[in-house]
């Protein structure tokens, strides 16, 4: 059966909901509003993604995506492959997603933080080219959540799991469900989407705080409510510092002034490089 999805141009709509649609002047009470009549995009984007991410389908994806086998890349030809997923029709912004991407790690280059930690910011979201690989956006964006355990209350719409498959799953359905107690972040499977993806093609070439960041950094509930802690070991917890670290430049930065591509891009084509081999697998 084909699972419906809404248009690829409206990527950005619950992306933007998150934050503040890159409007300049918003205040920290303006982000993430989650309410069923706030915006019904977002509202069935939910819809979709609790319904069809079931521990199968990501366990499915992993296995077709973790091999890196979509040829090799650098990371400047995919920024720019990404910017095909501008939202022409969206009326608050024309920024590209590099510009996106540069507002974030401007927002932590200029807090002094380190080289690596810069670098993350700029390569967070480029997981989201699952979308021009033919993904449906509920399995590229969105919160992120653990598969194959009972699901949180402080997932945004948890009644929309109701239609999941796995809701009947007895096991499933449990606190600790397939997992240990404690038994740690890397061997639990959340829904899939470009914070894996992501994590997976950048994994050899950024320290471990900057993996923890990208490949965590939609998990609200846990690094934004402190959910699945049960789940999570002592190594968890400290690179969870971390991460609450990074999700301050990812969700306010949005609200900041436009960057001066010409002018920075030369800092960044050298730290890129300085990580990076001029092509990866992808």
């Amino acid at each position: 059966m084909r699972v419906a999805d809404t248009p690829m141009k409206k990527i950005d709509d619950w992306d933007d909901f998150v934050a503040t649609r890159y409007r300049q002047g918003k205040t920290e009470e303006d982000f993430r509003n989650y309410k069923a009549d706030a915006n019904p995009t977002v509202t069935e984007f939910y819809r979709q993604n609790h319904a069809y991410q079931t521990y199968d389908f990501v366990l499915e994806k992993k296995a077709e995506f973790s091999g890196l086998t979509r040829g090799k890349k650098s990371i400047w030809e995919m920024a720019e492959y990404l910017n095909t997923l501008v939202d022409d029709s969206d009326p608050d912004t024309d920024l590209t997603q590099i510009e996106h991407l540069l507002q974030t790690s401007e927002a932590i280059r200029k807090d002094g933080h380190p080289r690596w930690f810069v670098l993350t910011g700029f390569l967070h979201d480029l997981g989201k080219v699952l979308c021009l690989y033919g993904e449906p956006q509920w399995a590229v964006v969105g919160d992120t959540f653990p598969v194959g355990c009972a699901y949180s209350s402080e997932i945004v719409f948890p009644e929309f799991f109701a239609a999941n498959p796995d809701h009947t799953n007895s096991t499933y359905r449990t606190k600790y469900g397939v997992y240990e107690p404690n038994c740690g972040l890397s061997k639990v499977h959340l829904s899939w989407g470009h914070d894996e993806y992501v994590f997976e093609v950048t994994r050899k070439y950024i320290p471990e705080e900057g993996q923890y960041m990208l490949r965590y950094h939609s998990f609200y509930p846990a690094h934004r409510h402190g959910a699945y802690r049960h789940l999570m070991n002592d190594h968890d917890e400290k690179m969870f510092e971390w991460v609450r670290k990074f999700n301050n430049y990812d969700l306010y930065s949005k609200g900041r002034e436009r960057p001066n591509q010409k002018e920075i891009l030369p800092y960044y084509q050298d730290l890129v490089a300085e990580y990076f081999p001029e092509k990866i697998d992808w």
